[in-house]
């Protein structure tokens, strides 16, 4: 049995995953969330064959919570299902240890295929993921950021940009309010900020959350 996790805030696509899902008798959804938090709890909990993640959750992003489940769960493998095409997203979701990425758009003709290969550790790729991802290694401007931000800061940054306080951010990433401060402030000092409204402004630029 072929046991998967979905997440997804949005209940219609979980349902239309489901459905596909569920034309194949040795396939089973064992647990769905809509943010990723809950994602991560319940992927810990059930440590399932496959994690099928969007990649703009809320609280926690699609990419560092597919970093943290490689880490924490290295048996499960990592499907990243998005509207998002962006080089850029593409070579986040892969250096953070998604070992396929798909379209919503491509769901209907390649989902059972991706996961079919998924289940037995198998990459899987479109064709158009895959000129996505050759353009992203090739291109010699590399986003000016990505040396600067750790993952930790990068999702400090989402969550600002989410309007969450430091408190909140703190019960999130399970971090003492004084470590959020010192990130917040690391971030900012990288990235020449100086205030909120151009961190929400670099987030929406850098896809890390939606306008």
């Amino acid at each position: 049995m072929v046991r998967i996790v979905i997440a997804d805030d949005h209940e219609v696509v979980r349902s239309g995953l489901r459905t596909i899902i569920s034309t194949r008798a040795d396939w089973e959804v064992v647990a769905e969330a809509a943010d990723g938090k809950d994602a991560l709890a319940k992927i810990l909990a059930a440590k399932p064959d496959i994690a099928i993640l969007d990649y703009g959750l809320p609280t926690i992003n699609g990419v560092e919570l597919t970093r943290q489940v490689r880490s924490r769960c290295p048996d499960t493998e990592v499907l990243m299902f998005t509207m998002r095409d962006e080089d850029s997203i593409v070579e986040r979701a892969l250096e953070a240890g998604a070992r396929a990425y798909l379209l919503k758009s491509e769901a209907s003709q390649f989902l059972l295929s991706a996961i079919e290969s998924l289940a037995q550790h198998k990459a899987f790729f479109t064709g158009h993921s895959s000129e996505k991802l050759l353009h992203a290694f090739l291109n010699p401007e590399r986003r000016r950021d990505k040396s600067l931000l750790s993952p930790r800061e990068r999702l400090v940054v989402q969550l600002i940009a989410e309007g969450r306080s430091n408190k909140e951010m703190s019960d999130i990433l399970n971090v003492s309010v004084k470590t959020i401060e010192a990130q917040r402030s690391a971030a900012m000092k990288k990235l020449d900020l100086t205030t909120t409204a151009a961190i929400v402004r670099y987030a929406i630029r850098e896809k890390l959350i939606e306008p």
